[in-house]
């Protein structure tokens, strides 16, 4: 077995692309994603499963039907299953998502913005 710690700098340097999550490990039936995001996501919603946003760099807002949370780099914030969220960005932000394999990132919206998932890096 080969013994390496994953450096999120390498792997974000890897793809450019906005909203198109990147596998970079898998625990159980838990993928370690990492997005960069800029500009406004779509509204939507996962029915099965909590998504969690930690920020690496930059700021992000997720927008909700009722208020809204800020994450600074640093920060993350838990969207319950089942809740509508926006997720935005004024600049390029950097983030990992953990979430059970298989989840879409648009969640129940089709979307030109919907990703190929379990894509590998």
């Amino acid at each position: 077995m080969s013994y390496q710690a994953i450096n999120f700098k390498d792997k974000f340097a890897k793809f450019d692309n906005h909203w198109s999550p990147r596998v970079i490990a898998q625990m159980n039936d838990y993928q370690f994603k990492l997005v960069k995001v800029q500009g406004e996501f779509v509204w939507h919603h996962h029915p099965d499963t909590d998504e969690v946003f930690i920020v690496i760099s930059g700021v992000l807002d997720i927008e909700f039907e009722d208020g809204k949370v800020t994450l600074q780099a640093g920060e993350m914030f838990v969207v319950p299953k089942g809740v509508k969220h926006k997720p935005v960005a004024q600049e390029e932000c950097q983030i990992l998502l953990v979430e059970p394999e298989g989840v879409v990132n648009t969640g129940d919206t089709q979307s030109t913005l919907t990703a190929q998932n379990d894509v590998w890096i």
